[in-house]
């Protein structure tokens, strides 16, 4: 048997044969159709008067948000000062690690509490807790029960892997606000 292979002819001066050509268009459409839906959610979120975090999908994983530590009835506006009435709160400062940024930074403040009980620490809570000697703060990313009781893995919101289990008599504070 004798194969001649042959070269495949263009359709029209342009090259683009038709089954190219649609689906070109059809990639087109979907761009558009994406484009204008992005503009018309940012017009929607910049006319609503909410603070709308943006998230890139860059982050090392999806993180819960922190309790509701302090309730509105114990933040009080005044003229000239803000009253935080938030019961045995301590303040503290944070080593420039890089583990919790951008939430936790040098130079930022965070208002901390001792809690009472692991019932009032959640997943998205921050939380303080002593390794090697070193005073940690990380998210809580799980909470559980074993054989030994309530633990709770935390991560820092840059990094890539978890803590191992920490149990509540390991954990000394709940970050419950931060001030830049």
């Amino acid at each position: 048997m004798n194969y001649r292979y042959t070269w495949p002819k263009t359709q029209g001066s342009s090259g683009f044969n038709s089954f190219k050509k649609v689906r070109y268009a059809r990639y087109s459409w979907v761009f558009l159709a994406g484009f204008f839906s992005c503009v018309f959610l940012f017009y929607m979120f910049s006319n609503s008067g909410l603070e709308v975090p943006f998230a890139t999908g860059l982050g090392s994983f999806d993180a819960s948000s922190p309790s509701n530590w302090v309730m509105d009835e114990d933040i009080v506006v005044f003229d000239d000062y803000i009253l935080l009435r938030i019961a045995n709160a301590t303040i503290s400062s944070y080593a420039s690690s890089g583990s919790m940024k951008p939430v936790l930074d040098k130079g930022a403040n965070g208002i901390r509490i001792v809690p009472r009980n692991s019932d009032q620490i959640e997943g998205g809570d921050i939380v303080s807790f002593r390794f090697g000697g070193i005073l940690i703060v990380h998210r809580v990313v799980e909470k559980g029960i074993d054989d030994e009781g309530v633990y709770f893995i935390t991560q820092g919101d840059n990094n890539i892997f978890s803590d191992d289990k920490i149990r509540f008599e390991d954990i000394e504070y709940v970050t419950v606000g931060v001030i830049w």
